[in-house]
């Protein structure tokens, strides 16, 4: 990536573009829409805040855009405080869930226009121009409006004027929530692309946990305000640091049951849970048990259940059980599995190798360490 200086982009110095909230907080009307955060975003990185709407992972992304003011704490872009730097003197450049196209432009002054804002020559606009242009296929589009354009098209149109600035850190605001499912599965596999041939640090906004586990360096998840743990998608997926996590991230979320330890055994609903290898090290007394979808099947003999509903997907079926005490469990099958009826009395078995445990009264994981 290019780190040369360009006009109007003068206080924030050349190199390391590495994103840092230290404390930051944000109150609207005495209500805290971000709480403490604490996070780094690494130099090159794409980073996805990943929460449900209204947790305040937009404000923290406004606030390295500089759309909005922290209340408290800092933002740092590369070695510099950014907190009174204007929003154009930061380097970054941010893609919104609307295409927000001048729709009486032509796509090449649409992607030129930044550049025209920094008063960058003609010839080096045209330049630069199509090279984003190229490099997101739409060299052949150039002279169209964006009323000629699919939904896909213009949402490349977006990315080409962000990645046109060659800006030190990209800002995307859940580009994709106005594409319809194929366009989203390509658009997405497009950014992830375009990130890693630029290298630029990005900063990537979305409630739709498939497209952060799919897209991201890292998640960061979010919940009022407050981020519950950071991490890769695969680590994330195997030791959630709490229930929210653990239910929040997965298609479907993890099944939490509730559940007693006495003696280091394990009872699910009345039932023992034969477990591999030595007792646990957990106190006794109620726990939660987190169990992936995958990791529970429906035996002879288990956890008494019925099924309340089956989503067949094609390759693979939810089959959505309750409890004897109401608590929903889903179970996923492969393609051969035999399909219970709506209604019928099933039992479900857990592998014990993939139990997680948490905490009845805080949710927080618990350590068993067997």
């Amino acid at each position: 990536m290019s780190t040369d200086v360009r006009p109007g982009i003068g206080k924030i110095g050349a190199g390391v573009a590495r994103v840092n909230f230290a404390g930051v907080s944000k109150a609207f009307d005495g209500t805290l829409a971000v709480d403490d955060l604490s996070l780094e975003v690494h130099d090159g990185e794409l980073l996805v805040l990943l929460g449900p709407s209204g947790c305040g992972k937009t404000t923290a992304l406004r606030m390295v855009a500089g759309l909005e003011d922290p209340t408290g704490g800092t933002v740092s872009i590369g070695t510099t405080v950014v907190n009174d730097v204007e929003p154009k003197d930061r380097d970054v450049a941010m893609v919104f869930q609307s295409y927000a196209l001048y729709p009486h432009m032509t796509l090449r002054k649409n992607i030129e226009f930044p550049l025209r804002q920094q008063r960058v020559p003609a010839e080096e606009r045209a330049r630069r121009a199509d090279e984003a242009a190229a490099t997101l296929g739409l060299g052949d589009l150039l002279d169209r409006k964006p009323g000629q354009l699919s939904g896909g098209q213009r949402q490349r149109v977006a990315l080409a004027r962000a990645i046109v600035r060659d800006p030190k850190v990209f800002l995307m605001d859940e580009p994709l929530s106005n594409l319809d499912a194929t366009l989203r599965i390509q658009t997405r596999a497009d950014i992830v692309s375009l990130q890693r041939r630029l290298g630029t640090t990005t900063i990537y906004v979305t409630h739709d946990q498939v497209e952060a586990m799919t897209m991201g360096h890292r998640i960061a998840v979010m919940k009022d305000g407050m981020l519950q743990q950071v991490a890769a998608p695969q680590d994330l997926y195997e030791r959630p640091a709490n229930t929210f996590v653990a239910s929040f991230l997965g298609s479907p979320g993890m099944n939490l049951l509730p559940a007693t330890v006495v003696d280091g055994a394990l009872e699910v609903d009345g039932v023992g849970i034969v477990l591999r290898g030595a007792p646990l090290r957990i106190a006794d007394g109620p726990v939660t048990v987190g169990v992936r979808p995958e990791s529970a099947s429906l035996t002879a003999t288990g956890i008494a259940a019925s099924v309340t509903l089956v989503e067949q997907l094609g390759a693979e079926t939810h089959v959505i059980c309750t409890l004897v005490d109401g608590t929903r469990v889903v179970v996923r099958q492969g393609r051969k599995a035999v399909r219970p009826d709506l209604g019928e009395a099933v039992a479900i078995e857990l592998d014990p190798d993939y139990l997680h445990f948490f905490d009845a009264a805080t949710g927080d994981r618990l350590a068993d360490d067997r």
